[in-house]
Formats: structure tokens, sequence, C-alpha cells
């Protein structure tokens, strides 16, 4: 090497630490000292033919190699590479230099196919699994492994005078610990070396001038370790192959702190991605990126406060008997000068610096499955570009452009592709506004994998997927909810099959509580298909059929329910309620309308003792908030309910159905008398009974907000009437007085009278002292 004919002492072999950053750099320093004619890297071979595209200008780390089943896309595999990456700074150095770069692991073909529970070959039988770094920390009196690293590798630059010297003192400390704990217990790495071993014996016969390895410090003693051929071709016989395909695909510095994936995650990968890019001065790089993340949080951050930060953290690495501040001390700064002592701050620095949101790219050119190049077409026709942070997309879907990427989002969930994840809209909720969440992750790549089995582009796959879900779903619910999903996606093609079968499970299905669940999502589904200009008329009439079948077993289905199953049926109760108004006054099958053949139901359930009080009280509440039923009537309804001859339990529940929910604390603050009634029958409660009904009233009341719950306790501390003052106990009805109040109108005139800009004219005055109260009396 560096001129010379390779020497008998064998490869050049550089043990690394995987995603580390002082490895990297010394990697790079001792290619470029020893100039080798072949480079070695730990990977799999199927990858060859991919090496040529990492030179391609677009791609930008952080990437993965994917690897995956041909006829099960499911079963994948990882091998993810960052910038700081030892294995992509060999790789970018061969390419750079015209020097042949192979993979030489154990082929995916072999990986994928080799299930956990199989036998995994010689040596796996070790019962003391190892964590080599871990042992090594412990070994020189460190209680943390990443700064034991930090230490000895990242602060200590490339080695003074000789590049190849850390990985001879590495290479001697594994040897060290493989001759005390063999293979550690780590499976299978006993074949995997013998694979790597066959490897740089070819490649040494190939290139006379010497080869590079770069693999993982804890393989390096076996591959010094001289076996002979023949061994090793016998570790490897007879294991299990399955065809395979790879690509490149984007990876994420998230990904790579929680996965171990390749080698082992890392728990910092913008804090190491910070420490291989800085030429120089990283602490100081380091607290400024801090100071100007800070700042456009909007946080008072001068130079002041990094210079003081820099100061501390190079006194707290000097108080540790560290040779540099690492990634613990420049936290520390950060917290104590910079966040005031707060871990709030901290949290944001942790998430957008120390951990990062970085996204890989991968060229246009590298190996696709059909539907992932068609999901790249629409993206970019759409500008949705992938991105590893999340981010929150609001689409008006009145514009055909945001529609259209709406549907691309439900057509994705619906295969499973969660890029996308609904979310509550927060500038309206009507029918033409859609808000979603959106965070692309490497293992979508994965998904997209799986659902090319369903066709060759987003549409036709989703297509199929809806109507083999259609056909293999279990409970009418689950239809119901796929044709509303279908709507949503905007997939035509599929509604015939998916209405056939939801209208096949929607006659033989008798369960009332399955028809009441499943009624919601058709209704919803209406309304979305008039927004999408989508015909509906085959879900309304299927709609309105399922819906009085609701109607006629419902009353039935409510008597003689136990607790847990009648909480349940106040459930379904609301949900159809809310259907049914979202139906309006379309015509049910053979009855006239729906919304009054649903009143007429309530009706039936609000008078019928056998059905539980919960039901009873909602259907009470539902009527009233309609306007289908009086004040008067609902109060006498709840007097005849909490009068002395009903059990206390069947009250309480009869209330829970009644105020619970909903507007339930709003009803008793504006209405005393039901108030009145509530806490007469409260205190009136025999104490042996009391704590039986005591669960049922807090679950109840401790749902209202805390306002609410402050008001009604005023009210309830002074007394009924009390807010309706002498008016009130003249008209004898709590809470509504005969005439105006004038005198609590005129109270707030003077600001009125700011507000609107009004002169003070006496009919302005008298004007606005009506209105007022009209509102206040």
């Amino acid at each position: 090497m560096n001129g010379r004919k390779a020497d008998t002492a064998g490869p050049l072999l550089l043990g690394v630490r995987h995603h580390g950053p002082g490895s990297a750099r010394a990697v790079r320093a001792v290619l470029e000292e020893a100039r080798p004619a072949a480079v070695l890297i730990e990977g799999p071979p199927e990858a060859d033919a991919l090496v040529p595209l990492a030179a391609e200008k677009d791609m930008r780390p952080p990437v993965a190699l994917l690897a995956h089943a041909v006829d099960e896309p499911g079963r994948s595999a990882f091998w993810p590479l960052a910038e700081f990456s030892p294995e992509w700074v060999a790789l970018r150095w061969a390419l750079e230099h015209e020097v042949p770069a192979r993979f030489i692991d154990l082929p995916a073909a072999h990986t994928l196919a080799w299930e956990d529970d199989e036998d995994p070959g010689p040596g796996a039988g070790d019962d003391v699994r190892v964590d080599p770094l871990g042992m090594l920390a412990e070994a020189a009196g460190y209680d943390d492994a990443e700064r034991w690293w930090e230490d000895v590798v990242e602060h200590r630059g490339v080695g003074e005078g000789d590049a190849v010297a850390p990985f001879t003192a590495l290479e001697e400390a594994m040897t060290a610990l493989r001759e005390e704990y063999g293979s550690g217990g780590h499976r299978r790495d006993l074949v995997r070396e013998a694979h790597m071993r066959l490897q740089v014996r070819t490649a040494r016969r190939e290139f006379e001038d010497g080869v590079a390895v770069v693999c993982g410090a804890w393989h390096v003693p076996a591959l010094r370790h001289k076996a002979t051929v023949a061994a090793d071709r016998a570790l490897l016989k007879g294991l299990p192959k399955v065809k395979t395909d790879m690509t490149w695909v984007p990876w994420t510095h998230r990904r790579l702190s929680r996965t171990s994936g390749y080698g082992a995650g890392i728990d910092s990968p913008g804090w190491y991605g910070h420490l291989f890019g800085a030429p120089d001065r990283p602490v100081e790089r380091w607290l400024t990126k801090v100071a100007g993340l800070l700042r456009a949080e909007d946080r008072t951050v001068s130079s002041a406060h990094v210079i003081e930060a820099v100061r501390l953290a190079e006194t707290l690495a000097a108080l540790r008997g560290r040779p540099l501040p690492g990634l613990s001390e420049t936290t520390d700064a950060v917290r104590a000068v910079m966040c005031e002592g707060s871990d709030v701050p901290l949290a944001l620095v942790h998430d957008r610096l120390v951990v990062g949101d970085v996204l890989g790219e991968v060229p246009a050119t590298a190996p696709a499955v059909p539907l992932q190049r068609d999901l790249a077409r629409i993206q970019r026709r759409l500008r949705l570009k992938p991105e590893a942070g999340e981010r929150e997309l609001e689409l008006d879907l009145r514009k055909e452009t945001d529609a259209e990427r709406g549907r691309l989002l439900h057509r994705l969930r619906l295969l499973g592709i969660g890029w996308g994840e609904p979310a509550a809209a927060r500038g309206g909720t009507g029918t033409f506004r859609e808000t979603w969440r959106l965070r692309w992750e490497p293992e979508l790549s994965v998904r997209v994998a799986e659902a090319g089995v369903w066709g060759t582009t987003v549409l036709a796959a989703a297509t199929a997927r809806a109507e083999a879900d259609a056909v293999g779903a279990r409970g009418l619910a689950e239809v119901t909810g796929l044709a509303e999903r279908c709507l949503l996606a905007s997939l035509p093609e599929a509604l015939p099959t998916v209405m056939r079968v939801l209208t096949d499970r929607a006659a033989l299905d008798t369960d009332v509580g399955h028809l009441a669940q499943a009624l919601p999502a058709l209704v919803r589904s209406l309304r979305y298909g008039d927004v999408r200009g989508t015909d509906t008329a085959a879900l309304a009439e299927v709609a309105a059929g399922l819906a009085e079948r609701v109607f006629v077993g419902l009353p039935p289905a409510c008597a003689a329910l136990d607790a847990d199953a009648a909480d349940e049926m106040r459930r379904h109760v609301d949900a159809v309620h809310g259907a049914v108004g979202l139906l309006g006054d379309a015509p049910a099958p053979g009855h006239g309308k729906l919304r009054a053949r649903w009143q007429s139901v309530l009706r039936t359930l609000s008078a019928r003792d056998t059905v539980p009080g919960v039901i009873r009280g909602r259907s009470v509440r539902l009527l009233l908030d309609d306007g289908e039923l009086p004040q008067d009537e609902a109060a006498r309804l709840m007097g005849l309910v909490l009068s002395p001859g009903t059990p206390p339990a069947d009250a309480a529940a009869w209330i829970e159905g009644f105020v619970g929910g909903s507007g339930g604390g709003l009803l008793l603050v504006h209405d005393e008398r039901l108030l009145g009634l509530v806490d007469a029958w409260l205190t009136g409660v025999p104490a042996e009974a009391f704590t039986d009904v005591l669960p049922l009233l807090r679950r109840t009341f401790s749902a209202y907000e805390p306002g609410v719950r402050r008001t009604l306790g005023e009210l309830v501390r002074r007394g009924p009437g009390a807010r309706g003052g002498t008016a009130a106990a003249v008209s004898g009805v709590p809470g509504f007085a005969p005439d105006p109040d004038t005198a609590r109108a005129d109270a707030v005139l003077p600001v009125l009278r700011l507000l609107l800009g009004l002169d003070g004219e006496d009919g302005e005055d008298e004007e606005a002292r009506d209105g007022l109260a009209g509102v206040t009396g």
C-alpha cells in the first residue's frame, strides 16, 4: 500500500464503531495514507450494484440500504448510513479515488431467510451477551459507554503521527474480549465472520496492492484469525435462502437514535454529525447553534450567554477530568446559562439539535417497485415533499390541488402507509376542510413495497385493497367504515363491491348494537360524498334502511341491561341521534320522515320503566335539546324520577344520562328548576344509599369544565332563586323574572357605550338598556 506491494501481515483491518464520527475521521485519514487498491465494507454483497449511486449529487445521507424478500416485502432489513458513518466515508473515498468498493457481510438472501427461532449455527449457544464498548468502559472506570468513547476516540484526534494507531489499540482490546467471551452471545457472528473471511481472501488474490477492510471492531479479531477455507465453507453450508431485492432509501437522524439497525443506534446523531462536520472549535460552534435555535423560539439569548456557556462547559470538563467538553457538559451549560435551569427549552434543544430532523435523499434512478415510482411522481406533482419533521397540512377541498392531496393521503392510509394522520381542523369543522399531520418515517418504504402486491399505481392498489378488505371484513361496522374511507379516497371502482357486501351484511345482522355502530359512518360518508361530488344515492338508501331497523330494534334491545351494557347502549343512542340529525328529513322506508320516527323512539325509551335510567335520562335530554319536549315537561319527568319511591341508584343513573356529556352542566346553570330538583333529591338520599350513588354522580359532574363546576357550586351555596333576586321571588320561577332587570342593565351601559362609540343620547341609552335587560333579566 501507499505505492508498495501488500506484505505478508495480511489486509489492513480498520475496526470501527458504526455511526462513530471519530472512527469516520480515522478511516479517512488511514485511507488517504495507505491508498489501498480496494475497499471492503461490512454490509450485504447484494448492494455492490448500488455502490455507484452513492456518487450521484442527489444522494444525501442519512440513507439506508433496504433489502426485502421479493415474495414477502414485509420481511425486510435496513443498513443505515449517516454522513459520519465510517462505512459511508470509506464508500465515498473509494468512489472519489476510483477504487473498487465491495460489501462482504453475509448476503441479505440468507439474513432475511434466517428466522430468529431457527438454529443460528455454531456458537449461538453462548448465554452471555457482551456489549464490547460497555465492557471496555467499565474496565476503564466509566459508568457510561458513550462518555468513555467520546474521551478515548472523539476527543483524541486521529492519531498523532500514526493514523493506524487508534485501530491497533482498539483491535488489541477487542482481541482480549474475544479471547475471554468468544462470540459474546451474538448470534450468527461466527457464520457472518466466516463469509467475510472468504470474501477478504478472494479480494487479496485479485488486488495485489492490498485491500482495506472497514468493519465493526468486534469482528476484527475473527478476521485476523487463521481459519481454513474448508472450515469457513462448512459454516456456510446449508444456510436458508430467499430471493431478495435491494435499494437505497432515505433515512433520518431520529430513526438512527431509536433503532438498533446497523450495529447500534446512537442517542445523539445530531451531536455526532456536528462533531464530524465542524472544522474546528466544535463546542463554540455547537453552543452558537443552540443560541440560534432558542432565539428563533423567541427566547432571550445573547452572545454573552454563548461565551459564558462555553466557559462553564470547559470548566465542567476540567472538573470531571475530560479532555474536552462532551455532550453532557454542553447540555449542563445550556441548561444553566441559556435555559435558566428549566428543562422545557432544553427538551427543544434535544429534539431539534441533539437528535434532529434530518431526512436523507436518494436519486430517482435508485431501484424501486412501480408503486414507489408512481407515489414519487404524485408527490412531485402535488408538491408534497416527504419530511422527517412533523408538520401540519391544512386542506381546502374546494381547491383541486388540495382535494387531490387529501385523496392521496386517504389512499395511502387505506394501503397501510401512514404518512399522514387526520387531525382536528383549527380553521373550521366543515366537510370541505381537512387537517393532516405529516411525518415520513423510513419504514414507510417497506410499507410501500408491501403494498406493491395490490397494484402498480396508488389508485389501482388502493382500489384492490379496499375490495379485498370488504370481502374479508368480519363485522358490519368494519364495512361501513370502509365505505367511508372509499369515499374519502375517491375510489369509485371499489364502491360497488363495498356496497354489495354492505347491503348483504346489513340484511343479515340482527344485533342492534352493530347496526347503531355502523350508521354514523354511513351518514358521514353521505356528507363526504356531497362535498366531493360523489353519487351516494345507493348509500343513502342503505343508510335509511339501516336507520329504520335501528328504530324498530332499539326499544326491546334496551330492556333489562346491566350497568356496563346500559352505558354502551347510551353511547349508541347518542351516535344514532347525531346520525339522524345529519340525515335530516330523509324518508324512512314506509314510515314517513326519519327525524319524526327517531323522536318517537326517544319518547318510547324515556317512558319505559324496563329501560335503564341512564338511557331514559339521555332520551329526555335529547328531546329537550331538539325542542321536542317543553322544559316544564322535562322538569316534571325529572321530579317523578327523583321522587322518594325511586331507588337512589336508578335515580342517579337517570341524572347521569340527563345532565352528563356535552352541555349538561350549562343546562343546570341556566335552569335552576332542574338544579333545585337535583339538589333537593341529593340532600334527601339516605346515608346508607349515598355511597352507592356517589361514583355515578362523581363521574357525571367531574366531566364538567372547571368554570361550570364553580358556577354550580356558587348557585347551590346561595340557595334556590338567589340569582334571580326579588324578581324571581315574585314570579315564583327561580331564574326567570317577569320583567327586565334594568338595574343590572344600567351597570354595564358605560362600558357598552365606550365599545359602540355611542354619544350618550337618551334614546340610544334607553334602547341599549332594553336590549341588555332582555338578556340579563
